[in-house]
């Protein structure tokens, strides 16, 4: 019996200090149109929907997709500052850079995207996304549902 609940206070420590990872896969750009947005994908058509190609296994993690834009010329791209994250909250700060040479027309307006991949064991239903530029101005925000 001892053994028993000893090994189920070892169980419950060693859970509470689990580290979450939380992998920046790559930052591109997307030919889907719209407005600045923090999405959260949960199945590959939503995924594909974004235009955004990117192999996971969504039985164990799943994925928060940043889109800014939309932009008429090219060479712009995301740069991610900082994530914070508690158990009823993230907030990215991150910010879009223009091109350093001015930038040529695009041929077709697009927007840039950062995708995040994060195990499932973390979905929080009810956690709040909030993405903010550097000087605390609010870019996009969601709710895990």
């Amino acid at each position: 019996m001892r053994r028993v609940l000893a090994a189920l206070v070892l169980a419950v420590l060693l859970t509470g200090c689990r580290e979450v990872r939380v992998n920046q896969v790559r930052s591109g750009t997307t030919p889907v149109t719209g407005s600045r947005e923090v999405v959260v994908v949960r199945d590959r058509k939503s995924l594909e929907a974004l235009g955004v190609a990117q192999p996971m296994d969504f039985r164990h993690e799943f994925a928060v997709v940043l889109l800014m834009g939309p932009h008429k010329d090219l060479g712009w791209s995301q740069i991610t500052e900082s994530i914070r994250a508690n158990s009823d909250r993230v907030r990215v700060v991150a910010f879009e850079r223009g091109p350093l040479d001015g930038g040529e027309a695009a041929q077709k307006e697009y927007r840039t995207f950062t995708i995040w991949v994060i195990p499932n064991a973390v979905y929080r239903a009810g956690a709040q996304i909030e993405v903010v530029t550097p000087s605390g101005e609010t870019i996009a925000a969601t709710t895990l549902r």
